[in-house]
């Protein structure tokens, strides 16, 4: 256990969500109380702020704002998409040791956790007393090891109350509604939307989610079915769904910081897909939207249960560093149905490699998910609101009696 006082350090990184500043609170405001701990920093702009020094000293944060900064969504501190190598790392290592950094957290997805692997791996090669501890954040789900990922059952609840919206406007006014939403290898996001049901014939109709492949031609089967049977009918879709030979059903040319293939900001994905259902089944009224960063920092639209874990993760991750001198990432546990439990995860363990649904929680069908996804996901997304039919019997026609039968 370390016994020597110094800095804690925290910063975010990759894309934000709406309940990230809770975990950077928790973090704060419990690092505060130990006296060990001489000053509070965040780090600008995530690791890049690191290098560049880019710091505020969070000790002289009220409560007050703090709690405030809490309750907003995205990322306070800012972020990056800077994917560190250990030579970055070890840039970094050298801007801790200058500012007496004894304790580093990195709130971020599992490149962040291999930061803060590398960074903790160069601090014992040169004998410096470091504590590095990651704290879990993706709206995608996707880290191993953690039950569920902070941020992800905010975005969930704001995808279920999205379909439930466009489900409505659907049945006012059917025809195929499409609606592309983030998840490059992982799908939770999108088959969250399976909890906008509340009737038998509500939509989403058809799922589909990067684990699964799919062809023109299934899909296009998929949706006739559908639509010849209500009417009308709403899909929801990865935007990394491919086909059976792993080909992403649209590419592209513009690549982001880590080399992946640009999906989020274009609309591409949905435009193809309703082309392809306007000229193969012929249904005039089809529409495609895609939600894009609205999933993940809006705004009224928060998990009270995402909100608790979010802060509570950056609490556990002050405890395990600065009271009991340990490094890691903390990761949730599911106990019984519901409730939350923290352990440190080695950083080894979260590092790089992201995971994917289980194939239990997909329906045999590959369009749609099954009770045991509804089970694991219902209670991560907290309250959602009410859904109402008109309940009239109808009235007897006289003019068009024929159409009454």
């Amino acid at each position: 256990m370390p016994t020597s006082q110094g800095k804690v350090l925290i910063a975010q990184g990759g894309g934000p969500t709406a309940v990230i500043n809770q975990s950077l609170v928790g973090a704060v405001l419990e690092a505060r109380r130990f006296t060990k701990v001489t000053r509070v920093y965040g780090a600008l702009h995530g690791v890049r702020g690191i290098i560049n020094e880019e710091f505020v000293d969070l000790s002289e944060a009220t409560n007050h704002n703090l709690e405030s900064v809490a309750q907003t969504p995205a990322s306070g501190l800012l972020s990056t998409r800077d994917k560190p190598d250990v030579n970055y790392c070890r840039e970094i290592f050298k801007v801790l040791k200058a500012h007496d950094i004894r304790y580093f957290f990195y709130i971020g997805g599992n490149d962040s956790a291999d930061t803060c692997r590398i960074v903790s791996e160069e601090s014992q090669t040169e004998g410096y007393d470091l504590r590095v501890i990651h704290i879990p954040k993706t709206i995608d789900n996707d880290l191993k090891v953690t039950d569920h990922c902070p941020g992800f059952g905010s975005a969930a609840k704001f995808v279920a109350q999205a379909f439930i919206g466009a489900d409505l406007d659907n049945r006012a006014l059917p025809g195929v509604y499409i609606a592309v939403l983030m998840g490059r290898h992982a799908g939770f996001l999108t088959a969250s939307s399976a909890l906008a049901r509340t009737y038998p014939d509500d939509g989403p109709h058809l799922i589909y989610v990067p684990e699964r492949p799919i062809t023109r031609e299934k899909l296009l089967a998929d949706i006739a079915s559908v639509y010849e049977r209500l009417g009308r009918c709403i899909v929801a879709v990865s935007e990394g769904v491919a086909d059976p030979n792993g080909n992403l059903l649209v590419e592209s040319d513009e690549k982001d910081a880590h080399g992946n293939v640009q999906l989020s900001g274009t609309g591409a994905l949905g435009d193809r897909l309703s082309s392809w259902v306007k000229a193969g089944t012929g249904i005039k009224r089809v529409r495609a939207d895609t939600l894009g960063y609205l999933q993940r920092s809006f705004l009224g639209c928060v998990s009270e249960v995402d909100q608790r874990e979010a802060r509570e993760v950056g609490e556990k991750a002050a405890h395990y560093a600065i009271r009991h001198g340990l490094s890691g990432s903390v990761a949730i546990r599911r106990i019984g149905n519901y409730a939350a439990d923290y352990i440190l995860a080695p950083l080894s363990a979260v590092a790089r490699e992201a995971v994917a649904m289980p194939d239990h929680f997909l329906h045999p069908n590959g369009n749609d998910v099954t009770p045991a996804f509804i089970e694991y996901v219902r209670p991560l997304v907290g309250t959602l609101p009410t859904v109402t039919r008109i309940v009239a019997p109808p009235v007897v026609k006289i003019l068009n009696k024929e159409a009454q039968k």
